[in-house]
């Protein structure tokens, strides 16, 4: 279904993972793609695998940067004249680092990524969305936006801080035409995930073991979801926070 004809998607973090999986996804159904990655070549990679590369520009951006930001978001108006869609998508862990041993080096960092990154990406966007009239955007936060143990004391603060920036989006420009909401995924089957060799930790498989689902997410069943939030099919979805994750929360425990 080409319900993205002429539209355009810019997706950060479009070098591996959901990023890579979104990017396919959006081309499949019509949209010029503009695949973001702070890895160059990685993002070209991407482009290169889909069915259809000519759908698809990369880039090179650096979301906790605001100069490379503006200039990568230049790059696709100057390009296609447009934006439709803002999927930031682009996001690090933290070790599972507790807050006193995380160095402020670190906090940094993963805020800035995690954060700041979808703060300065949708700064740059919004007004060329207000100017058209229309737009959205769609955050990936993540289960550790609503509870602990995802992740350490940094990342967990910088993905309940991803649900509030999507919320007060929302209340500053829903009205206006801009639509924005979260992706909120459990344990989902990227690279980041699984840095080794998509190998999962025994306490890993133990906790996947433990959700009514009793397995991994796939990153093209985030990258769906996130071609209906940002289509027209949910014109009247705004401010939401949409939980993936197979059960993890609705089980209410800690599946570790």
């Amino acid at each position: 279904m080409k319900n993205y004809a002429g539209k355009v998607v810019i997706v950060t973090g479009a070098g591996s993972g959901m990023g890579r999986a979104m990017v396919a996804e959006f081309v499949s159904r019509g949209a010029f793609v503009a695949a973001m990655d702070i890895n160059k070549e990685r993002a070209v990679q991407t482009v290169a695998n889909i069915a259809e590369p000519s759908m698809a520009h990369p880039l090179q951006v650096d979301v906790s940067d605001q100069n490379s930001v503006k200039a990568g978001v230049d790059a696709v108006i100057e390009r296609w004249g447009r934006v439709d869609l803002l999927c930031n998508n682009a996001g690090i862990l933290d070790g599972h680092a507790c807050a006193h041993e995380v160095s402020l080096e670190e906090w940094n960092k993963v805020l800035a990524v995690n954060l700041t990154g979808p703060f300065l990406m949708a700064r740059a966007v919004i007004p060329q969305m207000l100017s058209q009239g229309k737009g959205a955007i769609i955050n990936t936060s993540s289960t550790s936006g609503f509870s602990a143990a995802g992740g350490g004391s940094a990342y967990t603060a910088s993905k309940h801080g991803v649900i509030g920036l999507t919320r007060q989006l929302t209340f500053e420009y829903g009205a206006r035409g801009i639509r924005v909401n979260a992706i909120c995924p459990g344990a989902t089957a990227t690279p980041l995930a699984l840095p080794e060799h998509n190998s999962a930790s025994p306490d890993m498989d133990l906790a996947i073991s433990k959700v009514p689902a009793r397995r991994w997410c796939q990153p093209e069943e985030i990258a769906k979801l996130a071609s209906f939030l940002g289509s027209d099919d949910a014109d009247y979805v705004h401010g939401s926070a949409y939980v993936m994750d197979g059960g993890w929360l609705t089980a209410a425990r800690d599946p570790f």
